[in-house]
């Protein structure tokens, strides 16, 4: 039986489908006011629908054949010169998020991942490092907060790097898009304007975590202890950290390590079972906040015991070392919230070039996972869209692309 798009469901038992539509349903009331007109909502419902649809890609064209559009252009329009405000839709899932994730000990995690494109036209696209490549491709950068606790984890906000030869050609800036006032910030920056908007709307996180490139920020290391904000950062071996009124490198600290002290311990559950490690942490210098201690922690490998990661921490100095381990065992979520939006509701499968555009779609596609997050979470279903599924009138589209001269996407 086909299922209209505007509820959209995959192969669930009844009970699950039922209750596929009661959280439907909240969407739709939660997203609606963002959307001035009655149009434009319906529009955005049927967008969010198609990124949780079976479709093998989740491009305005595909989105369009399985809604039945004649055209994409309603959707091209919809990221594109629609009268709506991105980040009024993330500032609604925060608070989405936040209703069903909360948990006491959740941690916040940053982290960064590529956009593969093939032209230089869109907005942000230069030859960098991508870690999801894992080397220099042509793509963009987005740096992103997630949000991760017993209940389940989900991408909370966002940003697009600009990198400085970008920002430095403010005429392309203007064809792109990109607002006049819109300075060049580093990676460490946009993660603390995340941080700075999600801590000043009354979401709590008890810990944050995140890889070296934000651990040997020390600006943001400072900035997160002024808020007393407990973290556990990874650094890099260049890093300096104060020991005993001396400053050491990380390098240097890492080689001069006992064999002895160490304590095993596994950082959670893994693909294979737990993730057992051996740990320890030395003290550091004592920071202004009375009843507060930082640590450089470390993590060693069990079969290659020269393999070494370290971490700066900061926290309430009655901290036990086990509930470290487990904040830096958190990272993985990040990384697993990154897989599934990537993989189940087209998070990267944009053709959009400009900044609105590159908001917008980036939005509504995090509200597509929490959605699957929360409703795992609630329900325990597999909601996961199967791929490969074709709309019902895919063919009037294909038709419509053959008459325009236009290759399928």
């Amino acid at each position: 039986m086909h299922v209209p798009v505007e509820t959209p469901m995959p192969n669930l038992t009844v009970p699950e489908v039922q209750a596929w539509r009661e959280y439907w349903e909240e969407i739709m009331r939660r997203i609606g006011t963002v959307f001035a007109r009655a149009e434009m909502r319906t529009r955005a419902m049927a967008y969010l629908a198609g990124l949780l649809s079976p479709a093998e890609r989740k491009n305005s064209w595909q989105l369009a054949e399985i809604s039945g559009a004649q055209t994409p252009y309603s959707f091209q329009h919809l990221l594109g010169r629609a009268d709506w405000e991105p980040e009024a839709l993330r500032d609604r899932l925060r608070a989405y998020v936040t209703a069903y994730l909360h948990a006491p000990d959740a941690v916040g995690v940053i982290d960064e991942t590529g956009f593969l494109k093939k032209g230089m036209h869109s907005v942000g696209v230069a030859r960098q490092y991508s870690g999801t490549a894992g080397r220099i491709e042509n793509c963009q950068i987005g740096v992103f907060l997630a949000y991760a606790s017993r209940h389940g984890h989900t991408l909370l906000d966002r940003e697009l790097y600009l990198p400085a030869a970008w920002m430095d050609d403010r005429e392309r800036c203007r064809r792109a898009g990109i607002p006049e006032d819109r300075a060049f910030a580093t990676k460490p920056a946009l993660a603390r304007h995340m941080l700075e908007r999600t801590l000043m709307a009354g979401v709590v996180v008890a810990w944050l975590t995140g890889d070296s490139i934000y651990g040997d920020d020390r600006a943001l290391r400072q900035w997160l202890e002024a808020q007393r904000q407990a973290y556990v950062l990874a650094v890099s071996g260049k890093e300096a950290v104060w020991l005993q009124h001396h400053q050491r490198r990380i390098s240097t600290l890492l080689q001069e390590l006992p064999a002895e002290g160490w304590e095993r311990l596994s950082a959670g559950l893994g693909s294979k079972g737990p993730r057992w490690y051996d740990w320890r942490r030395v003290e550091a210098s004592a920071p202004p906040q009375e009843g507060w201690q930082r640590w450089v922690l470390i993590r060693r490998r069990i079969v290659e015991p020269t393999q070494m990661t370290a971490y700066i921490a900061y926290a309430p100095a009655t901290t036990g070392l086990a509930e470290m381990v487990r904040v830096a065992g958190m990272r993985w979520t990040v990384e697993e919230s990154f897989q599934i939006a990537k993989g189940e509701v087209g998070l990267d499968h944009y053709e959009v070039r400009s900044w609105t555009g590159w908001y917008r779609h980036i939005t509504l596609a995090m509200w597509a996972q929490a959605f699957l997050t929360v409703l795992r979470a609630e329900t325990g279903a597999d909601a996961a869209p199967k791929k490969g599924g074709q709309g019902p009138t895919a063919t009037s589209l294909a038709r419509f692309k053959a008459h325009r001269g236009l290759q399928s996407a």
